[in-house]
């Protein structure tokens, strides 16, 4: 199935799609499920799938999209997973996965523009794939934590480089209003199988930027679900972007920075496409 966050007459819900509509399951389950990560952390959302026949339907070209998850405990990002975008920013190998944190406040959904800060002209995209934690746990082992996952989303990291490199922490630059895309729906496990070889693709005004299979991640899902509960009790609902392959615009000669009018697209096979424009800030 494929659940999503959206506003309807000004008010935010949730539900789940089925071809170019989205049954609107917080309707009809507000009392007990009133947004999607409530019904992520109770576990229900096969019994809530099976509830959508009692929703209202409404045409996804006719809804604002929201962020998959409005409200997480926390955005995990693991930065440098890729070898091509290790390789590209000069940085040495290391034996674990490099982390940083993302705020719920600086994130858009589909089809919302990416705002460019009026501090900065150096904004990047950095697609990657975004894995919903279902179930809490800390010391989650690899083998365990593929039963810890609810589904998948995409996620556009973008990043206002100079802020980045002010020092060796990457908050800053990571946490900008309105620049970490996520959505435009979660995919469960059963639906999308193995990501092994599938292809995550990143497009700035429709050429490729970033193209790279899931395979070539240097610390796969597992790993840093088990990193990640070793440091922190993770939650239902929390967001865990998966780093981004080589290719980003600050590596780029000349870099490729995004300006009011671009369109980023990111997609993975069987996923979907997660599609932003950009602004500058009011």
């Amino acid at each position: 199935m494929r659940f999503t966050s959206f506003q309807t007459n000004g008010a935010p819900t949730w539900g789940v799609i089925e071809g170019d509509e989205v049954l609107d399951l917080g309707s009809v389950l507000r009392d007990r499920y009133p947004d999607l990560k409530s019904a992520i952390v109770a576990g229900a959302l096969q019994q809530v799938g099976e509830s959508a026949s009692e929703a209202p339907r409404h045409k996804l070209s006719a809804i604002t999209w929201l962020p998959l998850i409005p409200n997480p405990d926390k955005i995990l990002c693991i930065g440098l997973n890729y070898e091509t975008h290790r390789k590209e920013t000069g940085r040495t190998e290391v034996e674990n996965p490099t982390v940083f944190a993302r705020h719920a406040n600086s994130q858009i959904g589909h089809l919302a523009n990416i705002i460019r800060p009026r501090v900065s002209q150096d904004l990047d995209f950095e697609g990657e794939v975004a894995v919903i934690i279902g179930k809490p746990g800390r010391y989650i082992s690899r083998d365990a934590a593929w039963d810890h996952i609810a589904g998948y989303s995409l996620y556009n990291d973008g990043s206002v480089r100079d802020f980045q490199r002010h020092t060796h922490q990457f908050h800053p630059g990571k946490n900008f209003p309105n620049t970490g895309a996520l959505g435009p729906w979660m995919v469960t496990p059963d639906e999308l199988g193995d990501l092994g070889k599938l292809r995550l693709q990143t497009r700035v005004n429709g050429q490729v930027v970033q193209d790279a299979l899931i395979e070539q991640m240097i610390f796969d899902i597992p790993r840093q679900i088990e990193y990640c509960s070793t440091f922190t009790r993770l939650e239902p609902g929390d967001v865990i972007a998966t780093g981004t392959p080589g290719g980003v615009g600050a590596k780029r000669n000349p870099p490729l920075w995004l300006k009011p009018g671009d369109t980023v697209e990111v997609e993975l096979d069987r996923l979907g496409v997660l599609r932003n424009g950009v602004a500058d800030e009011g």
